[in-house]
This record gives C-alpha cells, structure tokens and sequence, in this order.
C-alpha cells in the first residue's frame, strides 16, 4: 500500500462493533465474519475488524493492541438455541460464516465430553433434539422474539466457567504490507476511546435495537479491550483448538502495533 493510497478498512456489521467504528472518517466495507477474513486474505482490504480465528490461522498479520470484541462471562449474542438438556442435543446446525464461534462450540463440547453432529443452518425452528447456533445481531433478535421458547447456552458464559479468562472474538488486523501501521492502531484506538467515552450518545443514536438493552449489553456483556488478560484468552483458545484438531501444532506469537 502506497502512502497516498486511501486505507482500505472492512469491520463486522454488527451492533457490537459500533463503539470501534462509529464517526470513522472515511468508507468502511462492513460485511460477515468470514466474509472480511476472506477480503483480508486475498488483500483487498487493508485492515479489518475480523474473527479471531483467522488470526490463529493464518497470523501472518499484526493485531491492534488493546482492542477487540471479547467478554469475560455471558457475551448474549453468541449462543445455542435448544429445548430440553444441551447433553440431550444430537445435532446443531451452524452458519458457516461464523468460523470463530463455531470452532468455539467445538471446543467448548468437546470438552465436555459432548459430540453432536454438525449440519448447516434449516430454515426450520429447533427441535427437541437438535439445537441451532447464533451469532451476532441475529442472535439477540432471535433471543428477543423467541426467548420464552427456548434455552440459551451462552458461548462465553461456558468459556469462562472452563478456563477463567476472557475470549476474543474479534480483533483488527493488519495486513503485513501496510505501510505505518502504528498510526493506524493509534487511531483506531483512540475512535475507541472516543465512543466509550461518550457511549451514551452512541446508544441514544441507536435506531434498531432497544436503547435500555444496548445499555446492558454494551456495559455488561461485551469488553473492547486486548490486555494481558485477553490474551491470556487468546493463547487458551489456539490450544484448545490444537488439541481438537482444528488448528496445526505450532507456537504462535502475537505481533502488535
């Protein structure tokens, strides 16, 4: 990327990234996990707000330090639909755009000694027997229509409870060509800054979702930041994945900016 070049920057379309990229001054591709991961790869975009997964498959970028999309307990906005015991589940259906929370999930079952069958997303409610995995702004829709039909097993409530730290979902990332990428990271986060700095103006702007719950959700469930703590996260993640085979065997070290 040539100095004079506009930065090109893509971000998840979804309400928990809105304190990252709100009153960013220039164009922002904003699109699904897998379908950023996919631009960043290929190089069409230079920076991007992407699922943490693709970093610890292919860490060939450096991250913005101290920013992410993480929670440190229940994240809501993340979680398996089901009726009757998540023991008693045989089959889940998974969008295949949501590469992170899924190998999350596998993580998380296989711990626990679960082993359901994996098929993609029905159109058609779940069933006793089979459950359904959500994401993002369709999960807290879903959640909000259909909470009283359902039980909710909440990703990161169960990744706290089986490691102790928090887990990152997202995270910017750098292409490796970038030209000063530090002066980037400085101003991402410092929009950062910005916008938790003056959330409830954020909030007040909000036009789809209930301002009292994005209160909550933004105070109570979600974190944006990547300390030493997250990390800490980060790293339990690539090894669980290792362990169950969803990730190469291999050290990984976090290059930041």
């Amino acid at each position: 990327m040539q100095d004079q070049q506009p930065l090109r920057i893509g971000c998840v379309k979804y309400l928990n990234a809105r304190p990252l990229i709100h009153g960013w001054p220039t164009d922002v591709a904003l699109d699904h996990p897998s379908a950023l991961c996919a631009q960043l790869s290929r190089g069409e975009l230079d920076v991007a707000l992407v699922s943490s997964f693709e970093f610890l498959r292919n860490p060939i970028y450096r991250i913005v330090d101290g920013v992410s999309i993480s929670s440190d307990g229940p994240v809501y906005s993340v979680v398996v639909s089901h009726v009757g015991e998540i023991s008693a589940v045989e089959q889940i259906e998974l969008d295949p755009a949501a590469e992170t929370s899924g190998n999350l999930l596998r993580c998380l079952l296989s711990e626990l000694k679960l082993r359901p069958r994996f098929v993609a997303t029905s159109t058609s409610f779940p069933a006793e027997g089979t459950a359904r995995l959500l994401i993002g702004d369709q999960a807290i829709r879903f959640r909000q229509e259909h909470g009283s039909e359902f039980q909710f097993w909440d990703l990161g409530e169960n990744w706290k409870n089986l490691v102790g730290f928090p887990f990152v979902y997202a995270l910017w990332l750098v292409r490796p060509e970038v030209v000063d990428p530090k002066s980037i990271a400085d101003r991402l986060r410092a929009l950062r800054d910005k916008n938790l700095a003056s959330l409830d103006d954020l909030i007040a702007g909000e036009k789809e979702f209930d301002r009292n719950f994005c209160d909550r959700y933004y105070r109570q469930h979600l974190r944006f930041s990547f300390g030493v703590r997250e990390k800490e996260g980060l790293r339990a993640f690539h090894q669980l994945c290792q362990k169950h085979d969803l990730l190469p065997q291999g050290e990984i070290a976090f290059s930041v900016v």
